[in-house]
């Protein structure tokens, strides 16, 4: 489902998958070759949610503006990020090739450089600046150090079969 709010009608690019069952909303942008999948949110109500080439959010996942600060802040989402499957994101910033991990949370104003990888269940905290190639995990989250050659795999490659998986849905009108 897509809606307006407040005037401000979600742009979505061409090439997008939005599954019917996803709800977004407000000022969000979403770009090309991009994929929501069912259950997810992407709530563009106190700020602007932009979301980059590539990127994929899984089901049942969050992502809603909004901050403590002021001025509210708005999110922005990179190129080729892998948004985990029940993740909620309220942050500032997530970089290029990331993985966020089932479960996870980021907290407001939170910032998560370039191919990083957040680990399922991780907890951010509030203002966190993650810099680039960090392995982040546990509650609260830290940082473990920068990511293997095997984690790297996945901030590579692993939206490249949600693309894949986005066309045949959009083929079989779902």
């Amino acid at each position: 489902m897509i809606r307006s709010f407040n005037g401000k009608t979600p742009r979505i690019a061409e090439s997008a998958f939005v599954s019917e069952a996803a709800y977004v909303v407000g000022d969000v942008v979403i770009g090309e070759d991009s994929s929501i999948w069912p259950g997810a949110v992407i709530r563009g109500d106190f700020g602007s949610i932009t979301i980059g080439c590539n990127s994929v959010v899984e089901d049942n996942s969050v992502i809603h503006s909004g901050s403590p600060s002021i001025p509210i802040g708005n999110v922005e989402i990179g190129d080729r990020v892998l948004v985990g499957h029940g993740a909620v994101l309220n942050c500032r910033k997530i970089g290029n090739n990331v993985l966020i991990g089932m479960h996870a949370t980021v907290l407001h104003d939170a910032e998560i450089g370039d191919f990083c990888l957040i680990a399922a269940h991780a907890l951010v905290r509030q203002g966190m600046k993650v810099p680039d190639r960090s392995l982040v995990a546990g509650v609260p989250g830290r940082i473990k150090g920068e990511i293997s050659e095997d984690q790297s795999w996945w901030v590579q490659h692993a939206y490249k079969d949600y693309t894949a998986l986005a066309e045949q849905y959009k083929k079989q009108g779902l």
